[in-house]
Order: structure tokens, then C-alpha cells, then sequence
């Protein structure tokens, strides 16, 4: 089961985070990109001070103790997020309660 969930997110080319068992760690923001037999190939960056670095690791499927993925997130600095009077009005979802209850 665990494998073809792996397989289907290595097919959708999301980023996921892998907890693997064997070393107790998570691997954040990294791409499946390859399954053979019972290895994993993930691809993923780390941040070091003022370094970037790549990373290539493969991983024996057995050592995936759990795998997550992303399902939103918010821009990271001084950026405003979109609020409900930036949307247009025909897709606004209206608050019923402060629609009948005035302030």
C-alpha cells in the first residue's frame, strides 16, 4: 500500500515530507522522482547559513515510517495575503451571521 501511494505521488510531482524510521529524521520539501524495486530516490534543498545545497538520496522503502504533503501555505515576508474584499464579489462566501446581525 505504502508503495503505491509513493508511486502516485512520485507520478503527481508534488514536494513531501518523508519521516525516515532508521535515521529519525524528516526529509522536508523533497521530490520523488524515482521508485525501483524497493528504493526511493528523492531529490530536495537545504538551507546552511548562506548555502543552498542539492540533494540526491536514495532510500530503502521499508526505512519511510511516514510521508506528508503540503495542502496550503502562506507567502513567507513583508507580503499582505489576499483578503475577502480582493475577491471578486461573485465568488465571495458570505458570513450569514454578521449578514443578519448588525454591529
Amino acid at each position: 500500500m505504502l508503495h503505491r501511494k509513493i508511486y502516485q505521488l512520485c507520478c503527481d510531482g508534488r514536494d513531501v515530507c518523508i519521516f525516515l524510521r532508521d535515521q529519525q529524521r524528516w526529509i522536508e520539501r523533497a521530490r520523488i522522482i524515482d521508485i525501483e524495486g524497493d528504493l526511493v530516490t528523492l531529490r530536495y534543498e537545504t538551507e546552511e547559513e548562506d548555502e543552498i545545497c542539492s540533494w540526491e538520496e536514495m532510500i530503502r522503502l521499508e526505512s519511510v515510517g511516514a510521508v506528508t504533503q503540503k495542502l496550503a501555505s502562506v507567502p513567507r515576508g513583508n507580503v499582505d495575503p489576499p483578503l475577502t474584499e480582493d475577491c471578486p464579489e461573485s465568488e465571495r462566501i458570505w458570513n450569514h451571521y454578521n449578514d443578519t446581525n448588525p454591529e
